[in-house]
């Protein structure tokens, strides 16, 4: 079947409450006014079982089906990003610095959608838990949620997720089976060396000489260290240091980020990055020390699930339309903590052509959201059924 004609009804509602959202982005943790939103929409549906405050300002609502059974999770992510828009929508952002520049609004509103249509049919045995989270963008919001102990509260026995993808075909999916999405670590380099006139070097030690080559051996990990076959990613994305051209300074300061899969590589990279940085800290004459950040951990999506997901997509899509080996990539994405508690899966959703992620000229498509609720409804019709 297409998309489900109830939703389908309410698409011009769906796409007033997604401009509301994007008008109004709220970063981090602190999301407490699109909580109230999310919840007055809830209540105006029926849905009396609504949980709120989890990690600060997340939601979660039960809505009981018909007969007993078990728990699904749908969940959505709510926060924006710290950018300031350029879109020139007329529902453009009106807080500066702060704007949905991932699409976080359209996921609420798909989640709302189908939340909409579930409390009134209720065609489905068990319970279907919303989770409505905050925080993906950087803080883990997710993680504080799993850490609070929302799937042994509300019983969750699988969760599912979607992203919206600018560039995909509007209506359009795709997902696979295992990793989806990489685990994102972040590695900071403080050197202290002996500063001085830059006409004379020799009286110094120069950070800026060790900075440059300890940027350019992590590279050496990837190239020489790792498989070939294996994933990864080593990119520094900052180097600060000095001040004006005749002065060579005391300290110079390096941060980025690695992407991997697997445990192992990730550890080869920890311990290779600890051995370049002392080595060349020595070989330069500079105090070198690194400081390594495990991030979020890479999103695997469980094979049995995946394979069901892609079953519905291509019930709301249609056949050929669904890519069920597509989407591996070096991105991260917190709801990796949820899968890693209950097996589910992660699904991208195209929206058509639009400005790429986390770009200030980015707008949810608002025709993208029947084709998500639609999906998360069946979902729950399917994983569930009456008979």
């Amino acid at each position: 079947m297409p998309v489900v004609n109830r939703i389908a009804g309410f698409a011009e509602e769906m796409a007033a409450w997604r401009q509301h959202l994007h008008l109004n982005p709220e970063h981090g943790f602190d999301c407490h006014e699109t909580a109230r939103f999310v919840v007055e929409k809830l209540k105006d549906f029926g849905v009396s079982k609504i949980h709120t405050g989890i990690a600060t300002s997340g939601v979660i609502a039960i809505i009981e089906g018909r007969k007993n059974g078990p728990t699904i999770g749908l969940r959505a992510d709510m926060d924006a990003l710290p950018l300031t828009e350029t879109s020139g929508v007329p529902w453009s952002s009106q807080r500066k610095g702060l704007m949905h520049a991932c699409g976080h609004d359209g996921h609420t509103v798909m989640l709302l959608g189908a939340a909409k249509y579930l409390a009134e049919t209720r065609n489905f045995c068990g319970r279907v838990a919303l989770i409505f989270q905050p925080a993906e963008e950087n803080y883990g919001g997710a993680a504080v949620m799993v850490q609070e102990g929302i799937m042994d509260r509300f019983d969750i026995s699988e969760v599912y997720a979607i992203h919206n993808t600018p560039g995909t075909k509007l209506g359009n999916f795709y997902t696979k089976p295992g990793p989806i999405m990489a685990g994102a670590d972040v590695f900071h380099v403080d050197i202290k060396g002996e500063g001085g006139h830059g006409a004379y070097p020799h009286e110094t030690s120069d950070p800026v000489m060790s900075a440059v080559a300890i940027a350019q051996a992590f590279q050496s990990i990837v190239s020489r260290n790792v498989d070939p076959t294996e994933k990864l990613v080593i990119s520094v994305t900052q180097i600060h240091t000095g001040t004006i051209d005749n002065i060579i300074p005391d300290t110079a300061y390096m941060n980025g980020t690695v992407r991997t899969f697997d445990e192992g590589t990730q550890s080869l990279v920890k311990k290779r990055m600890a051995e370049i940085v002392i080595g060349h800290g020595q070989s330069f004459g500079v105090e070198a020390n690194l400081r390594y950040e495990e991030g979020y951990p890479p999103t695997i999506n469980n094979a049995e699930k995946s394979a069901f997901a892609i079953q519905v997509a291509e019930e709301i899509a249609g056949e050929g339309n669904v890519n069920g080996a597509q989407g591996l990539e070096m991105g991260a994405e917190d709801f990796s903590y949820m899968l890693n508690e209950r097996p589910g899966a992660y699904l991208f959703l195209g929206i058509g052509e639009a400005a790429c992620l986390h770009n200030p000229n980015f707008d949810f498509n608002d025709s993208a959201s029947p084709y998500g609720a639609s999906f998360f409804a069946r979902l729950v019709e399917t994983a569930q059924p009456l008979t």
